[in-house]
């Protein structure tokens, strides 16, 4: 069958869907323009937000993964639990939304440490997964891998094999692996064209791209490559109306208000056309070589 009828047809393959559980203002960009120390002055929409993702996955009858800040998990613990008792993987995105490749060997292993002791204290499930803020694991900061085994991660998504002005590892592996510490890493899913690796795993991608693309792009991942794709976003893409931050440069402003209003259409479609469960349930279980 030729590459352009196989894409055509509908693909059985269970893929991954994730949410990466943090507020508007804690986005990477916007760390210049919002102190840490103005956080909980900030109108905080990460709960009513997730709550409107929980009723859409409900609708669905699908379950994801939770990449949930420690610091979230701290000031809205019941959404926490509301998370795990509807049937969702919790997992960590660290403590306080600090980038990976910004950190010491010491400062990573107290944050992603703490991260995951406060989720299970709180969810009162074990922590399985890692997701770095703004994938920042890279060639530079390898050494994370072996600070999260050891803090007893099974597996972690922090790479993206893109190449991209704030993160990106191009000549990663582009699907799971195991590491050489034992833990499995689930990179960012690419599409593979004319020698480069296109963003396919959602994000901004996906608010600024029509969305036939990337139903596209994970079709090709499914049939094509033949393996699960992995997919994400934010709480605060669902929600238009969120305060806008000052000061901020009209790239970042592109970035991150581009198509706010459409996602949640969107999000619609992509739980339709394809099948979605958790990263442990798809990923973990599975050999990966």
């Amino acid at each position: 069958m030729k590459e352009s009828s196989l894409l055509r047809h509908s693909t059985a393959t269970i893929n991954a869907l994730t949410i990466d559980v943090e507020d508007y203002f804690q986005v990477s960009a916007f760390a210049p323009h919002v102190p840490r120390n103005e956080w909980d002055s900030r109108e905080c929409r990460v709960e009513r937000n997730v709550d409107r993702i929980l009723t859409l996955l409900d609708e669905h009858r699908t379950r994801a993964t939770f990449f949930t800040l420690g610091w979230v998990a701290e000031r809205y613990p019941a959404l926490v639990r509301r998370i795990v008792s509807a049937g969702h993987e919790l997992a960590s995105h660290g403590y306080g939304h600090e980038r990976a490749s910004d950190l010491s060997v010491d400062r990573f292993f107290s944050d992603v440490d703490q991260a995951k002791k406060i989720l299970e204290d709180v969810g009162g499930v074990l922590v399985r997964g890692y997701r770095a803020p703004s994938f920042s694991i890279g060639a530079g900061n390898l050494w994370a891998f072996d600070v999260l085994a050891r803090t007893g991660y099974a597996y972690s998504s922090s790479i993206f094999p893109i190449r991209h002005d704030h993160y990106g590892m191009p000549d990663a592996p582009r699907f799971a692996h195991r590491l050489s510490s034992g833990l499995l890493e689930i990179p960012a899913t690419t599409v593979r064209l004319i020698g480069t690796n296109l963003p396919a795993s959602g994000g901004g991608y996906f608010r600024l791209l029509p969305y036939r693309v990337s139903r596209w792009m994970i079709r090709r991942v499914n049939l094509v490559d033949q393996q699960a794709a992995i997919f994400y976003f934010h709480p605060w893409e669902i929600d238009h109306t969120q305060p806008r931050i000052a000061g901020i440069n009209a790239k970042t402003r592109f970035r991150h208000y581009v198509n706010l209003h459409r996602v949640e259409s969107r999000l619609e479609r992509l739980l339709a056309d394809f099948r979605w469960d958790r990263v442990d349930r798809v990923f973990i279980d599975r050999p990966v070589h």
